[in-house]
């Protein structure tokens, strides 16, 4: 099929480059010149393992080109992904001035029949603006789909999940958008789920948001494990081998960050009080979340006592490995806390670095090249991200350099009783 994809962020350009390799001629389409320009010079501006050489090798290939042209985009297609952000807003409610920009242009620039999918995330009943909108701006009396089609991509896994779903949701109208939407997605023989259009939207915030009361769920029972000396990890374990539960996102931490969980979990709250039902249950996972960073600065305060003047070194910037988006990650706002509190910061990751010092503009962080360089002279060290690096560590080496020899591991990656034998003070999450 013809393929544009309006929007070449995170979604955009994995949704693109897998489309064109299966076989579809993808055009990606994006009003900022600085990355377009990018993308047709091979680089790629996010971190995404896999993806600059599915892009290289389509973009060969003459199946997968980029411009800035959106309206021409548009005319040369037939399937229309919408990809463009919605930000939150300060009440948490999804900034949709993207969508509304792009369904007037789609309106304006539309020839011939067009299928408008929505798959950037939309609060329900976004689909009945996009199709008002659509019908108010056409030039001409073509006709038109709207559809709903989510995605369901993890950053560091995006071409995997993209190319091995766990099911596809489209939501459409009519049987002629259900059936191209059925034929794009053949090639990945999957389960795929239709509904209707406002049934796929609440799917999406519906799924995100039950995985961050997953985490918020064993988070609350890690702080129970830690009053009366269990192992949350073993207690995790114990839970997700119910096979009607299972062990995905039962790992006590830090809490969850990214441009997904809070971002979702905020605006299915805001989505469900503007209908008129108070999902109280998912305020309280957010609240949770937001409570694993307090008792991770009570926990650093713990083990090296006043926090001011004292060195400490950080372990990771990025929400989760492989990937570098910072947004909502926990170890920003903690490094926050803790210059506030007036401690020197000493950071490294090994993909988030630049990201963080756009963002970071404070005074009292160096930035270091690897975890020895960071843990040098520190007070004591803080695992933010369970990058696969950072699961071989030479203690000893470490020992020598620490000033205290304090590891607060903020996702239950190390031994606590190797460490404690080798003489470190330990704190985890959940265990003691």
């Amino acid at each position: 099929m013809k393929i544009t994809i309006i929007g070449s962020g995170y979604v955009g350009l994995v949704t693109g480059a897998c489309f064109a390799d299966l076989g579809n001629t993808v055009i990606c389409a994006d009003n900022d010149e600085k990355k377009i320009d990018m993308l047709g010079r091979g680089e790629i501006p996010i971190y995404e393992p896999g993806l600059e050489e599915l892009v290289k090798k389509n973009k060969a290939k003459g199946r997968l080109v980029f411009t800035t042209d959106v309206k021409k985009a548009t005319r040369d297609s037939t399937v229309i992904f919408v990809c463009v952000g919605t930000p939150p807003r300060e009440d948490g409610s999804a900034d949709l001035t993207g969508i509304e920009k792009v369904s007037r242009t789609v309106a304006e620039s539309m020839d011939a029949y067009k299928l408008i999918v929505e798959k950037s995330t939309v609060p329900v009943e976004t689909g009945e603006w996009v199709k008002d909108t659509i019908n108010r701006f056409k030039t001409n009396d073509c006709d038109f789909d709207v559809a709903s089609n989510p995605e369901f991509l993890r950053e560091g896994s995006a071409i995997k999940d993209f190319m091995n779903p766990d099911r596809v949701v489209i939501g459409v109208e009519s049987e002629k958008a259900g059936e191209i939407l059925k034929a794009l997605y053949e090639p990945l023989n999957t389960k795929i789920v239709v509904t209707s259009i406002k049934g796929a939207e609440i799917i999406k915030h519906a799924s995100n948001s039950f995985l961050a009361t997953k985490i918020s769920f064993i988070n609350a029972v890690s702080n129970i494990c830690e009053k009366v000396g269990a192992d949350v990890t073993s207690v995790a374990e114990g839970i997700g081998l119910d096979r009607r539960i299972n062990t995905h996102f039962l790992k006590a931490g830090i809490g969850f960050g990214g441009s997904c969980f809070p971002k979702d979990l905020k605006a299915f709250i805001h989505i469900s009080e503007k209908l008129g039902y108070k999902f109280d249950l998912l305020k309280e996972v957010d609240r949770i979340n937001e409570m694993q960073k307090d008792l991770l600065m009570e926990k650093i305060a713990r083990l090296v006592w006043n926090i001011r003047d004292k060195e400490i070194a950080v372990w990771g910037l990025a929400f989760k490995p492989d990937t570098d988006d910072i947004r909502s990650a926990p170890a920003i706002d903690v490094i926050r806390r803790l210059v506030k509190e007036g401690a020197r910061i000493r950071v490294f990751d090994p993909a988030a670095m630049e990201r963080s010092m756009e963002e970071l503009k404070v005074e009292g962080i160096k930035w270091c090249k690897d975890i020895y360089e960071t843990s040098d002279g520190a007070d004591c060290v803080i695992l933010m991200t369970e990058w696969n690096e950072f699961k071989e560590v030479d203690w000893d080496k470490l020992k020598k350099i620490l000033r205290q020899p304090v590891i607060i591991d903020g996702r239950n990656l190390y031994d606590p009783g190797k460490l404690k034998a080798m003489g470190f003070r330990y704190a985890g999450i959940g265990r003691n």
